[in-house]
C-alpha cells in the first residue's frame, strides 16, 4: 500500500508515480494532500509537502491524481483536518473526494471522540474513514477505535512521526495481534518501513504494508517524471518479491 505526496516533486511526476504504482501491482494508494503543517509526518514527507505547495499544488492537484487512477485501484487520501474544514467542511470535502473516485480518507489529527461529525459525513458520502492505532493506544481505546473502523485500521508501528527506521520494532507483532483481535476490518501497518525486507517482515503479521517516506525520497531524488516512476516501480518490485518469499 504505497504512499505518495500529490504534486511532488511536481505535477507531472506525481501523476507518473501514481501510474507506476498501478502498473507495479499496488493494492491501494495512500495519497497525501499537501499541507503546510503535517504534524504526523517526519522530515521527508514534510519536505515533500512544502515543495509541492511551493510548486503550486492544491487539493485540486490531489484530486487530479486520484481521478487518474481511481478506476483501477482504491485511493485513500491522507488529509489533515484544516484541509477538510477549508474545502466545504466534512460533507463538502467528502463529496469532492468521492467525485474524484476516492475510496476513503485518513485524518490523522482528528482522534476518536472529535471525529464523529466527520465520520458520519464521510460514511454518508460512501467514503471510509480509516482510523489509526498507535503503540501508546490503550487496550480500551483500541477496542473503541476498531469498533468504528471502516476500510482498514492503520497501525502506527512506532512512536513518533513518519520516516525510515533501521528495524521493525520487536513489539509490533503483539500490537498487530491485539488489534486484529479487536478488529472486523483488515489491519495495515505503516511508519518506518523502508526496505523490501522490512516490508516482508511486516507482511507476515499484518494484512497490509504501507510504505511512505522511502518512496517519497526515491521520487524526489529521481530528477524527472519517468525517473520517479522507474524509481518507485523498482522498489515496489523488490518489495513484492520479498513479500512473496
Amino acid at each position: 500500500m504505497p504512499y505518495m505526496m500529490a504534486g511532488y516533486p511536481d505535477r507531472e511526476s506525481g501523476l507518473a508515480v501514481a501510474a507506476a504504482y498501478v502498473d507495479s501491482g499496488a493494492d491501494l494508494i495512500e495519497l497525501g494532500v499537501p499541507f503546510s503543517d503535517p504534524l504526523a509526518d517526519g522530515p521527508t514527507i514534510h519536505d515533500a509537502a512544502t515543495k509541492a505547495l511551493d510548486g503550486g499544488a492544491t487539493l485540486g492537484t490531489t484530486l487530479e491524481v486520484c481521478r487518474s487512477v481511481a478506476e483501477q485501484i482504491p485511493v485513500v487520501l491522507m488529509v489533515y483536518s484544516n484541509m477538510v474544514l477549508a474545502h466545504g467542511g466534512a460533507s463538502g470535502f467528502a463529496r469532492l473526494a468521492r467525485a474524484a473516485g476516492a475510496a476513503g480518507a485518513i485524518v490523522p489529527d482528528l482522534p476518536l471522540g472529535e471525529a464523529e461529525d466527520v465520520r458520519e459525513a464521510f460514511t454518508a458520502a460512501g467514503l471510509a474513514m480509516v482510523p489509526l492505532v498507535a503503540p501508546t493506544t490503550s487496550p480500551e481505546r483500541r477496542a473503541q477505535i476498531c469498533s468504528v473502523a471502516h476500510g482498514f485500521i492503520y497501525v502506527v508501528s512506532t512512536v513518533g512521526t513518519t520516516g525510515e527506521r533501521a528495524e521493525v520494532p520487536a513489539s509490533l507483532a503483539g500490537l498487530v495481534a491485539a488489534t486484529k483481535a479487536d478488529a472486523t476490518t483488515p489491519v495495515a501497518v505503516g511508519f518506518g518501513i523502508g526496505t523490501a525486507e522490512q516490508a516482508a517482515e511486516v507482511g507476515r503479521i499484518a494484512d497490509g504494508v504501507i510504505v511512505g517516506s522511502r518512496l517519497v525520497r526515491a521520487a524526489g531524488e529521481a530528477g524527472s517524471p519517468q525517473g520517479a516512476a522507474d524509481a518507485v516501480a523498482g522498489f515496489l518490485s523488490d518489495a513484492r518479491v520479498a513479500l512473496a518469499g
